[in-house]
């Protein structure tokens, strides 16, 4: 297949092209340029700029694709034009959105069709953590009506593995390699769901191949916290786990716990994604193992700046008094 990627050379976008190239296809990758870009220099890209709108993309006002998968779509104001030039040039276009559509459904599992939040302004510019999902769900809605059944909506939970320039899994797996009491949120047994960038870049081949149409969580294995640390060989070390609400009396935020949402909390539901729709579809899963084994791997030669800094992570376990 010939297959436009927008995005297509950090994190998810390289995994999707790498397994596109694996799998034999033709890519074709449009980007700024403004990143470094590891993929095979056999690769065409095209370079432009979605803020810009329609005078953005005139690198794309030529050619025809199978597909196009489009991992940089975050607003309308960059989702619109690219369907307004794209759409009769475009097999099948995969947009990747995220499960924060859903914000936060009292009843588990989150199932596609849970109702979504209410979609955000169409001139919307600046996202916060409630207005991504928002803005999201607006981009969902501009697929689907500009494409109809030829729109694949693949709607992934926090995605881990290699390539991750933010430090929320990765954190994990390097500081239980490390000596020291490891400060562990809450009490084990919290949920803990990821979604392995590997496997959502290989259903975007099968939905393509197989013409799936509409929306499909992407969620991983559901481990209980506990479970995950001593996963990625937490076990001989010395845990401290420290509970939720002493957390945050000492101000803590989600920026400096990376994956963790207390059972209680807020957008708890996120980690309870049920992912049997793809399932039946042709989603693999990789062993939680071999994500964070591969993940460890790539941190030798990526050195990331921690999440939660030594320092930040000894004041707290003092606080804790554990």
């Amino acid at each position: 297949m010939n297959v436009l990627i927008l995005g297509g050379t950090q994190f998810v976008g390289r995994h999707i092209a790498e397994a596109h190239l694996a799998a034999g296809h033709t890519i074709t990758v449009f980007n700024r340029g403004l990143t470094t870009d590891e993929l095979p220099t056999h690769i065409e890209r095209l370079r432009g700029d979605r803020d810009q709108g329609t005078a953005g993309l005139a690198a794309l006002a030529s050619g025809t694709w199978d597909a196009c998968i489009d991992v940089s779509g975050f607003t309308p104001r960059q989702v619109r034009p690219a369907l307004e030039m794209l759409g009769p040039r475009v097999g099948r276009y995969v947009f990747i959105s995220a499960v924060a559509v859903y914000g936060d459904p009292p009843t588990r599992p989150v199932l596609e069709t849970h109702p979504r939040m209410p979609p955000a302004p169409d001139d919307i510019i600046e996202l916060d953590q409630e207005m991504y999902g928002r803005a999201k769900v607006a981009c969902e809605d501009l697929c689907t009506k500009h494409l109809g059944d030829r729109a694949t909506i693949l709607r992934p939970q926090i995605v881990a593995g290699p390539h991750d320039p933010q430090d929320r899994y990765s954190y994990w797996v390097r500081r239980v390699t490390q000596p020291g009491p490891i400060l562990a949120p809450g009490d084990g047994r919290d949920p803990m769901q990821v979604v392995d960038a590997r496997d959502l870049a290989r259903f975007t081949i099968t939905a393509i191949s197989q013409s799936l149409s509409g929306p499909f969580n992407m969620s991983g294995h559901r481990l209980t916290w506990s479970d995950f640390l001593h996963m990625l060989g937490a076990e001989p070390v010395d845990l401290r786990w420290v509970p939720a609400p002493a957390l945050r009396s000492a101000g803590c935020s989600e920026r400096e716990f990376p994956l963790f949402r207390p059972e209680h909390g807020p957008r708890a539901s996120l980690m309870h994604v049920s992912n049997a729709r793809a399932t039946a579809a042709g989603l693999t899963l990789t062993d939680p193992a071999i994500t964070a084994h591969d993940t460890r791997r790539w941190l030798d030669s990526h050195p990331l700046q921690p999440a939660l800094s030594r320092e930040r992570e000894a004041q707290l376990l003092r606080l804790a008094q554990v």
